[in-house]
């Protein structure tokens, strides 16, 4: 400005106003702006403090302006030289520099702010100190923490996320749970759950319509899904959580749909059931030691071990003995005769056959057989029969199992050696129906463990009819 200004002449402009100092000026601009500024000379010192500034940590001008620094009022001893070493920075720095760090109010409080530092350069070019801008950024960090979460669910995550719109149908699925569904990201959106879900998907959809009326769960659900991939049908469970989407800009909540987290805990279940399954057989083989041990009967001690074996793990039993009472090992032809069985077409324990010894009626080949030439235990099905697929299954899986001399209703069967001190006495089969699965090699080893009690009590019944 010129003197004259400041000095209160005329010109040809006409007679001026005096004008204030620079530095007045100045500090009126800083103290109108919006954002909280300062400014520090080339050693740190505090030139300039705004009324934004103020506002945001509560120390006035006059106690902020003179200061060396921010050490020892607005920052935490600790973290003092680490901040104004970055804000000095600048100063060799081209452009802004951007920092964030914390600040203390003077009541005490902390603040985390984002600065914006520039270099001032001076008379000659060269920096003569630094001007900052600063402002909270709570709202800021907090709404680029839930991009970076959103992005890191849906990009990262090891789990399923799936927003499920009001209709029920995928919206937004992460990687982890398109592979799940065995089907790209963008392959599933928009699909009806049942396309995707063979089995589950009713359990699945009343979750959802529950957390859309009601909120979400306490607690995380387990659900058995089957799902369809290219590679067939799989069996699997999953650990599910929900929550109830909400518009945020509405006055009332108006559900957008429900985001869906689940993780595949199929392998942890089997294991689980396994156990489970173990215990149960371990406890079934004991109470029938327990009982059979006060049968004066044989023959009656073997069918309570075969009445407590089929508990949970199969729908009939039967004992065929060898032919003589036993066949040495490698030798045959081997003939069997009934000795018990369950009662076919109606509950009940197994019956003993009588003591007409008149042999069953196994075709060559029939697994029971097998089950003895082999002295080992012998699977078989009737086929894609079990499944009863086609109108003319059901009668194949019929005749399949009228054909082996078993019960209509027979589509699985199990077949254990019956031996004792290295001597083959028999056979006993467990037969499942259509609505069980097939036996596996778990059912295998329990049947062999339930074949070892049986035969050791049919061998006791013929040591004492040798004796007697």
């Amino acid at each position: 400005m010129s003197a004259s200004r400041r000095s209160g002449t005329t010109d040809e402009l006409g007679p001026q106003e005096p004008e204030r100092d620079g530095a007045d000026l100045l500090a009126a601009l800083l103290d109108g702006m919006d954002a909280a500024l300062c400014a520090f000379d080339a050693d740190g010192v505090v030139t300039h403090w705004n009324r934004e500034a103020e506002r945001i940590l509560g120390w006035s001008a006059a106690e902020a302006v003179g200061r060396q620094g921010f050490a020892g009022w607005a920052v935490r001893p600790a973290d003092a030289e680490e901040v104004e070493g970055r804000l000095l920075s600048a100063m060799q720095a081209p452009g802004r520099q951007v920092h964030e760090f914390a600040l203390l109010t003077k009541d005490g409080g902390r603040v985390l702010v984002r600065t914006q530092s520039a270099a001032v350069p001076g008379p000659d070019g060269k920096p003569a100190g630094v001007y900052c801008a600063f402002s909270e950024v709570h709202a800021q960090i907090d709404l680029e923490r839930s991009i970076a979460l959103s992005e890191a669910l849906f990009d990262d995550a090891s789990w399923g996320v799936v927003l499920v719109d009001a209709d029920l149908r995928p919206a937004v699925v992460n990687a982890h749970a398109a592979r799940a569904f065995g089907a790209g990201r963008t392959a599933v959106l928009g699909r009806p759950l049942g396309e995707l879900l063979a089995q589950g998907v009713e359990e699945l959809e009343s979750a959802l319509t529950h957390v859309l009326a009601e909120g979400a769960p306490p607690a995380p659900a387990e659900m058995w899904v089957t799902v369809r991939t290219a590679e067939g049908e799989q069996r699997r469970c999953w650990r599910s959580g929900f929550l109830r989407l909400a518009s945020p800009l509405a006055e009332e909540p108006v559900p957008l749909g429900v985001g869906w987290l689940f993780q595949d805990v199929t392998e942890a279940k089997q294991t689980e059931q396994e156990a489970a399954l173990l215990r149960f057989r371990t406890n079934q083989l004991h109470r029938a030691a327990r009982a059979a041990a006060e049968c004066e009967d044989p023959a009656e001690a073997a069918s309570i071990h075969l009445d407590f074996a089929l508990a949970g793990f199969a729908d009939h039993a039967l004992i065929d003995r060898v032919a003589g009472g036993s066949v040495p090992d490698g030798e045959g032809p081997v003939r069997l005769v009934r000795a018990a069985a369950t009662p076919s077409g109606a509950p009940g324990p197994s019956l003993p056959a009588g003591r007409a010894g008149l042999p069953v009626r196994y075709a060559d080949g029939h697994p029971a057989l097998q089950c003895v030439e082999r002295i080992g235990s012998v699977r078989a099905s009737a086929g894609a029969a079990r499944a009863g697929a086609g109108a003319g299954e059901p009668e194949r899986a019929r005749e399949w199992a009228v054909a082996r001399q078993w019960p209509a209703d027979s589509v699985h069967a199990l077949c254990a050696v019956l031996r004792s001190r290295g001597r083959t006495l028999g056979v006993v089969t467990f037969l499942r129906g259509a609505s069980r699965t097939q036996f596996e090699r778990l059912d295998a080893t329990y049947a062999e463990d339930v074949a070892v009690r049986i035969a050791t009590a049919l061998d006791l019944g013929e040591t004492l009819e040798r004796r007697g």
